[in-house]
């Protein structure tokens, strides 16, 4: 398997290198020459396979064999090893919970894999440098722990930089900890991140480090992308990025679908399609679920559900693309003016608008109904949403409306019967106290998995937001 840039002005790569440097040399996003299909047989298969050995069959053609099947094997078997419930919110409307994970996101899936994959690299690429320097064959590097040991300084670690408004953070941070070859630095804006995301950015140690920024989540993210432009800090450090276009954390993604619909068919056989409905910022969790059918899963019709930030809402609504300037939302995650993660949802439509139009449709919502909502819900069905859950709540109930409406009067009944859709959750309400406390009237209680946290304590570099200053910061650590 090769990956080509699209923005088609850099040469191909495998997986390996996609991985390790994030985007292409002409900052395009990369992208796989060919999307693997799988035979009816495989699908077949998959309705009853584990979910390690799933995960191992989806993702073995995007490695490439840049990952021997053994290590591969092991690296989705730790990704996944966590519940992924399909929950019924309504009688037509299931919730895909995402947030049964380490840190209650569905980052962490992307980040689990992405660090598994990145410390295999590191240790291989030691090992061939210490090869190199001593004259002796690789094979027998890796078999030898003593050697390795010594290989570790022949080449510099690998450093992830990441700017977070809070869940991408505490996944990478979770996912990458303790891992050998990989140091992590996490730009999060002070103030901006609520107390359990907080904790989850700034109490890892060893090889996490969290800089709190005196500015927006704006800031971070400028900061990142000047970092990656820099010829300075690139010559002192070998940089890569964490969030979704990197294809390590962008591809796994697509395991969810699988897990979903695999529940799905248990209840429902083949005969009801799996509609999708996905709280979309960056589009990436959503590219991936599209990615899987494109493969060959049979997945029904792909819904992106947005908040204020709704520039493909609009794009598939008037033919014109627009970047605007991001607006802060309740749901921030999702708060994106420009996603980067589009582009590859396009490719996988052949760049065709009328395609993107059959594949794709999507809902934009405020602040006050998402509230509502939440409210809504819990008061009725006993079940609470988080804000993007919401957001996906709302454009499935307005999915199905619209779709019972455009049937015609014989297949109305049918259509009433049949016509059902999954929400992605995810992240667990904790995550968004203010919110959605003050939505269901009462408090939240806090997960068992992360009441650790409580106990521990912040550490956090201040940093103003400004690059100058980090440069000067990631300097001086690359010398001492």
């Amino acid at each position: 398997m090769q990956y080509y840039s699209l923005a088609k002005q850099s040469p191909n790569v495998n997986f390996k290198t996609a991985a390790i440097t994030g985007q292409a040399p002409d900052k395009g996003l990369y992208f796989p020459t060919t999307i693997p299909q799988f035979t009816k047989e495989q699908i077949e298969k998959f309705k009853t396979l584990d979910k390690a050995s799933l995960a191992f069959e989806v993702m073995k053609p995007y490695v490439g064999g840049t990952i021997d099947d053994a290590s591969l094997q092991q690296i989705c078997a730790e990704t996944i090893n966590f519940d992924f419930p399909l929950v019924p919110i309504t009688d037509t409307i299931y919730a895909l919970e995402l947030f049964h994970g380490p840190t209650l996101a569905f980052k962490d899936v992307g980040a689990r894999f992405m660090s598994r994959c990145l410390g295999y690299f590191s240790k291989q690429i030691k090992a061939e440098k210490f090869a190199q320097s001593t004259k002796v064959e690789p094979e027998q590097i890796v078999e030898t722990k003593d050697n390795i040991k010594n290989a570790i300084s022949a080449s510099k670690p690998t450093t992830v930089l990441v700017a977070t408004s809070g869940d991408t953070g505490g996944a990478v941070a979770n996912g990458f900890l303790g891992v050998e070859g990989v140091n992590v630095i996490i730009l999060y804006p002070k103030g901006k991140v609520s107390p359990i995301q907080e904790l989850q950015l700034t109490t890892c140690g060893q090889n996490i480090t969290a800089l709190e920024v005196e500015g927006s989540f704006d800031d971070c993210q400028a900061i990142v992308k000047d970092a990656f432009m820099d010829a300075s800090l690139n010559a002192a450090y070998n940089l890569t990025s964490a969030n979704s276009i990197n294809v390590a954390r962008w591809l796994p993604q697509q395991l969810y679908y699988f897990f979903a619909w695999q529940q799905w068919v248990a209840k429902y056989g083949d005969q009801i399609p799996m509609h999708i409905v996905v709280p979309s910022g960056n589009f990436g969790n959503i590219c991936a679920g599209m990615m899987a059918k494109a493969s060959g899963l049979p997945l029904g019709h792909f819904v992106a559900a947005c908040n204020a930030n709704n520039v493909v809402t609009r794009y598939l609504q008037t033919g014109n693309y627009e970047i605007h300037k991001a607006v802060a939302t309740v749901s921030n995650a999702m708060d994106v003016g420009n996603p980067s993660n589009f582009v590859r949802i396009m490719e996988i439509m052949q760049n065709n608008f009328e395609n993107l139009k059959q594949g794709l449709s999507s809902y934009s919502y405020d602040d006050v109904v998402t509230a509502s909502t939440i409210h809504r819900v819990y008061k009725t069905n006993d079940y609470i949403l988080d804000p993007h859950g919401a957001v996906a709540f709302l454009a499935a109930e307005q999915f199905i409306q619209e779709k019972l409406q455009t049937s015609s009067l014989q297949n109305v009944e049918s259509e009433t019967s049949n016509l059902r859709a999954i929400i992605l959750e995810t992240a667990h309400p904790v995550k968004f106290p203010e919110v959605v406390e003050a939505a269901i009237g009462q408090t939240i209680d806090i997960p068992v998995s992360v009441q650790f946290l409580l106990y521990k304590e912040k550490v956090a570099i201040p940093m103003g937001a400004s690059f100058s200053e980090f440069k000067a910061w990631m300097l001086a650590n690359a010398r001492s």
